[in-house]
């Protein structure tokens, strides 16, 4: 995480485009954990009902009816979000409230551009 944040001091970004040059093992792991968590239909779905949330963020117990899925699934879901940084939470009570990382997201859309 240092070499990233000093890559970040240096070039001004986060995530070089992979377009750009070879990636070295951090970045490379650091990009693979946020493009993972994007790979399944059902945290894209979670990532859609938050970007279009009025509010900005959404409850926990809010996603079970427009998903479809239980619970516990997708409290799983949310948790692999989360630990990609695409999401982050703030307990309210016995809830949990959900907002979009939108940094970590324009992060991995610039790790796709093609530089210069």
């Amino acid at each position: 995480m240092t070499k990233l944040i000093s890559t970040i001091e240096q070039t001004g970004q986060c995530c070089p485009s992979v377009l750009a040059s070879p990636l070295d093992a951090a970045q490379a792991a650091d990009l693979a954990r946020g493009f993972t968590a994007l790979a399944d239909p059902v945290r894209l779905r979670v990532l859609s009902i938050l970007a279009a949330s009025p509010d900005g963020e959404v409850c926990v117990c809010e996603f079970v009816g427009p998903l479809g899925k239980s619970q516990p699934t997708i409290s799983h879901h949310v948790k692999i979000l989360s630990e990609a940084g695409l999401v982050s939470g703030d307990r309210r009570g016995k809830w949990v409230w959900y907002s979009l990382n939108r940094e970590r997201l324009a992060e991995l859309r610039a790790a796709l551009q093609p530089s210069g």
